[in-house]
């Protein structure tokens, strides 16, 4: 007979090469099957001169700070960028090698700084908590604009060298739901908070699902039953069907300008869900500037897997051009 450990050992269910859940509901992330791992922050990258360190911002949620190579004048105001790393909600870290490396790239070529935010992750935590550590990471970075240190909490990097009038959000799959989640609230509230608008929101291959042929059948859609609230299983979800419904309207976005980013062959969010949503925001009278880029004979997140391409690397001139304007 088997005993409660082996029960507890038996797998419910299994998602591509990406976790397992067993019986007892532990979650185990298969990292070395994706090639993931922790690395520490450096304060000068050799290959980029890009420094970084990693901050806490709350009892549940930290960073990583990215600063690029300081070679003129000390007091250059910067643009600011919080980035929300992918992973179905389920996988990836602020701190694995993969982002390290991206973000070393990327803060170089666009000359800003870099906030590559840790939140909590699903299933063992719910969605909306998710969200809210992304808010809070949000609110933690306007919260420097003030002129003066009013907290043990705050970051010179920030404080220093940040421009807040150029802040923008970026988010690759995962992140790229949690980019639209922060700016519907960003547009709810006001903005990130009375001195602070978002500027700019870069949507990359993001994990967002509308009804499409076969789209249940897909990886994706499997994922986001298993992980969203009862009540939110399915498409008619906002939280992952952004044209639901029940979905705020998308003239309410809360930032100035959208750059949102498919891959032709992307083998887990089809290009048709950006079509879609581009018309979206188009038909809801959304008053920004709104540019869309489909990168031919590329899959998912193409541009963090391998950066150095030709396409990636145009790809990263593209969202550094975006970073920098106000």
């Amino acid at each position: 007979m088997a005993n409660s450990n082996d029960n507890n050992n038996e797998v419910v269910t299994q998602i591509d090469s990406w976790y397992r859940i067993y019986k007892d509901s532990r979650c185990e992330r298969l990292y070395d099957t994706i090639g993931l791992a922790y690395v520490p922050p450096s304060l000068d990258d050799p290959q980029t001169g890009v420094s970084s360190k990693d901050v806490k911002i709350s009892p549940h949620v930290s960073a990583r700070l990215y600063l690029p190579k300081i070679t003129t004048d000390s007091t250059q105001k910067l643009p600011i960028l919080v980035y929300y790393h992918g992973g179905a909600l389920v996988l990836g870290s602020a701190f694995f090698n993969a982002y390290q490396r991206y973000l070393n790239i990327l803060v170089a070529e666009s000359n800003a700084i870099a906030i590559s935010v840790e939140y909590r992750l699903a299933p063992e935590h719910d969605v909306p908590t998710i969200y809210e550590d992304c808010w809070t990471a949000l609110q933690w970075v306007a919260s420097h604009a003030s002129e003066k240190f009013t907290s043990a909490n705050e970051d010179p990097w920030l404080k220093i060298f940040g421009d807040f009038s150029r802040l923008s959000i970026i988010g690759d799959s995962a992140g790229g739901n949690i980019v639209y989640h922060m700016a519907v609230r960003a547009g709810r509230e006001g903005g990130v908070n009375e001195n602070v608008s978002i500027n700019g929101s870069i949507f990359v291959c993001p994990y967002l699902l509308v009804p499409l042929e076969n789209i249940e059948q897909g990886i994706s859609y499997k994922n986001w039953i298993i992980i969203s609230p009862p009540s939110e299983a399915g498409l008619h979800s906002p939280m992952i069907n952004p044209l639901a419904e029940k979905a705020p309207c998308l003239s309410g976005l809360g930032c100035s300008r959208v750059l949102l980013c498919f891959a032709e062959k992307d083998e887990y969010i089809p290009r048709e869900i950006g079509i879609e949503f581009v018309e979206g925001i188009k038909k809801s009278g959304w008053k920004g500037d709104l540019e869309f880029v489909e990168v031919e004979d590329e899959g998912h997140c193409f541009q963090l897997a391998n950066p150095e391409t030709e396409k990636s690397r145009d790809l990263i001139k593209r969202f550094a051009s975006f970073i920098q304007l106000k």
